[in-house]
């Protein structure tokens, strides 16, 4: 009795590595096609033979097919791997104030930085600074700017002459060429506060910013 149990215990790996050989031929397409294809060519018609050009077309597709699959795997393994990249990279940031997208301006102890990004250079660019109601309490007329990435600072004084108090505001931005308005795009500085891996690229926590892009930021502090 021991003898057959034995001999069943070695039997059922050896059945299992089988199985799981024949799930791998079966789930391999470059297998399955042959198999079809020896199967085609033991059932053809004698008087109507596979000509010899369809199959090496055959073959051929199969191979492309076989092709892409594997760059595309190591495509994903690449792309992975300059995920990883961006996300460690992006940790460097932790800590610094980099300007993102937005209009959200923070006034702390008479200071608040902001900035703005123009497609071309202009004449004449004006900020307008917005309370929490959307009052206008001051404008900054910066005069003629270049094109790029460029900062203000506002001293919190208002057109009153008043000192501001420390919070949140937002600002607007004119630009003009001539008499063209040109239309920019409007940064805000915020602190960089954590990192997290995203779909395509690292995720920054911003705070009252959100949660940014690390492509979307324009520049570091």
């Amino acid at each position: 009795m021991s003898s057959i149990q034995e001999t069943n215990s070695q039997l059922i790996p050896t059945a299992n590595i089988k199985s799981a050989s024949e799930k791998n031929s079966v789930d391999n397409p470059q297998d399955r096609f042959l198999k079809l294809l020896v199967t085609q060519m033991q059932n053809q018609d004698p008087l109507n033979p596979l000509d010899n050009a369809e199959v090496t077309s055959q073959l051929a597709q199969i191979s492309t097919v076989t092709g892409i699959d594997k760059l595309n795997d190591t495509l994903e393994q690449l792309l992975a791997g300059v995920e990883d990249s961006r996300t460690m990279e992006a940790a460097n940031l932790i800590g610094h104030n980099a300007l993102a997208p937005g209009s959200m301006l923070s006034l702390e102890n008479n200071a608040a930085i902001g900035g703005f990004e123009l497609p071309q250079s202009v004449d004449n660019l004006s900020v307008t600074i917005l309370d929490s109601t959307g009052v206008a309490v001051h404008t900054l007329n910066l005069g003629p700017q270049p094109s790029g990435v460029n900062t203000f600072i506002w001293d919190g004084v208002t057109d009153s002459g008043a000192n501001a108090a420390n919070g949140s505001y937002s600002f607007a931005i004119n630009a003009k060429q001539g008499d063209r308005e040109i239309t920019v795009d409007p940064l805000a500085l915020g602190l960089v506060k954590s990192v997290s891996p995203g779909k395509h690229d690292a995720i920054l926590d911003m705070g009252a910013l959100g949660f940014i892009n690390m492509a979307d930021i324009k520049q570091i502090f």
